[in-house]
């Protein structure tokens, strides 16, 4: 048994607002055993002295491209977008991951222990993403959800991809019937199938038919949202939009339809037209609206260990402090799917946890150590 004494812990439970200062975490075989500030310690558990400390979940990142898109390794490991194909629903993130990525070492010792991996956005529908902890050497181990959603991409990307390749889309018209096209083709699929007749595009599309997994929407523009709304009404998917650089534009409309929001990565520049309504309020204006919202920092394209960043930038512009760190735990893991494991310090969940050295949302707050089921994989 672990017992982390005496530090100020953010719970980020559904019910807290408020951190319990010279609380006591009882961690066993992995998991959470109790948390609170007045707990009896059992005689055989090791101790960990956190006094002046801070104690937060494990961050989570719903939505990076770590060991698709491989740090320092250049083209011969660039396998998050299959460009030859704009419908790729079958295809699964898992397949391409290196653990090895250092991306997953910056991730878990940035206090990063819960993350989303999914195809690129080049390809209208690129594929399966997964959700792992960041810790680990076998993929396969790693796992907390698979699939965690199928990905499809709105607006500039794909239309710059297949442009020049005589071929579809060439238009924002042309996204949206692709997908279209193959979701019937979907429908049709399962009730005129044999159990002998498999079709591994289909079968894919027939868990978002169904309910099972959500639509995880790359769109940027307002319009590119209400084209993703759209088709999510026809077809009665589950639907999060992935980046919602300018849905701060029609938060009331993501509200009204409980449509779930991963904002970001917010520091970065305004490289192309999708870009120009970026702004550090959109976090604070969708939670205003009632929308349910997580950050993320789409690594490589923003490194993983700015997450705390990119919610104490959040805060600044009139983001809640409780949401904001809720937003890189709890709703996180609830937008995954995995808020019963994850997410928060409490009784029964495993034990993801960071001991930092002062205010989370600090620049200069120091990660001092990290652990994820209960074992120590950081310490500064």
């Amino acid at each position: 048994m672990l017992a982390i004494c005496g530090g100020t812990v953010y719970t980020a439970a559904a019910a807290s607002t408020s951190p319990l200062p010279g609380a006591t975490i009882l961690i066993q075989n992995g998991k959470i055993l109790a948390v609170n500030q007045h707990i009896s310690i059992p005689h055989d558990a090791k101790i960990i002295d956190a006094r002046d400390k801070t104690i937060t979940p494990g961050f989570i990142d719903c939505h990076t491209h770590i060991g698709l898109a491989e740090e320092a390794a250049g083209a011969a490991h660039l396998d998050k977008n299959e460009v030859n194909d704009p419908v790729c629903p079958h295809l699964r993130a898992i397949d391409g991951i290196n653990p090895e990525d250092p991306g997953l070492r910056d991730a878990y010792s940035s206090g990063t222990t819960t993350i989303i991996i999914t195809p690129g956005s080049e390809t209208v529908i690129g594929g399966q993403s997964v959700a792992i902890k960041t810790y680990g050497h076998i993929i396969d181990h790693m796992v907390l959800r698979q699939p965690a959603g199928i990905k499809m991409a709105f607006g500039e990307n794909p239309i710059k991809t297949y442009v020049n390749k005589d071929q579809p889309p060439s238009t924002r018209m042309s996204i949206a019937g692709i997908i279209r096209e193959a979701l019937v083709k979907a429908r049709n699929y399962q009730k005129n199938s044999t159990s002998s007749d498999r079709d591994l595009r289909m079968e894919a599309l027939l868990l978002l038919l169904n309910g099972t997994i959500p639509l995880r929407a790359h769109a940027h523009a307002a319009d590119d949202i209400m084209t993703a709304i759209r088709i999510a009404d026809e077809f009665s998917l589950k639907l999060n939009i992935e980046h919602a650089t300018a849905a701060h534009k029609i938060a009331d409309e993501l509200a009204r339809r409980n449509v779930t929001a991963t904002i970001g990565p917010s520091i970065t520049a305004r490289v192309k037209v999708e870009l120009r309504e970026r702004t550090y309020s959109t976090p604070a204006l969708l939670h205003q609206a009632g929308v349910k919202i997580a950050l993320i920092t789409d690594h490589p394209i923003l490194p993983i260990s700015s997450l705390r960043l990119e919610a104490a930038l959040a805060i600044r512009e009139g983001l809640p402090r409780d949401i904001a760190l809720k937003a890189i735990t709890l709703t996180a893991a609830e937008i995954i799917g995995v808020s019963d494991r994850v997410g928060s310090i409490e009784a029964g969940k495993e034990a993801d946890l960071v001991i930092l050295d002062g205010d989370p949302f600090a620049v200069a707050t120091n990660i001092e150590q990290v652990f994820v089921n209960g074992q120590q994989v950081f310490k500064r």
